[in-house]
């Protein structure tokens, strides 16, 4: 051997750990400059509404009572959908009313959507009631 020969001596362990931290680093450094990254400015063009402003309402017809589902949006959003004329003892009838609406409301608006809609087996058929209640109102808000 000569004088100029050297011997590394690596340790694997280390330089796994090493690669691993590098490339953590990485990931990590690629979605700060995600979410720093200056939003596009909204062009002067003009977004077409997907609804008429309003209230809109359609009604179910439960046994011999009608009920009323009420639907608020403005020109892009649902904001609110709601029971109207439901009195003590309709909703003493049909308690899954009330729960139903509430799961249902609380997915449309999260999702500014009907579909992919969940709803429990318990309350299935109530739920798709509301549902196509609640379409009707929609094409009434789109129509007009």
């Amino acid at each position: 051997m000569s004088a100029k020969t050297k011997i590394i001596v690596l340790h694997m362990k280390r330089i796994i750990f090493t690669a691993v931290c590098i490339a953590l680093i990485l990931i990590l450094a690629v979605l700060i400059a995600v979410l720093i990254k200056p939003k596009d400015k909204i062009s002067n063009e003009t977004v077409p509404t997907m609804y008429v402003p309003g209230v809109y309402t359609s009604s179910v017809k439960i046994s011999d009572a009608a009920l009323d589902v009420q639907v608020v949006v403005d020109e892009n959003n649902i904001n609110s959908i709601s029971l109207v004329n439901l009195d003590a003892s309709m909703e003493t009838m049909y308690p899954l009313l009330r729960p139903a609406l509430s799961d249902l409301e609380s997915q449309i608006i999260a999702e500014q959507s009907l579909s992919g809609l969940t709803y429990s087996q318990n309350n299935q058929y109530t739920s798709i009631v509301l549902l196509n209640a609640i379409k009707d109102a929609l094409e009434k808000a789109a129509s007009e």
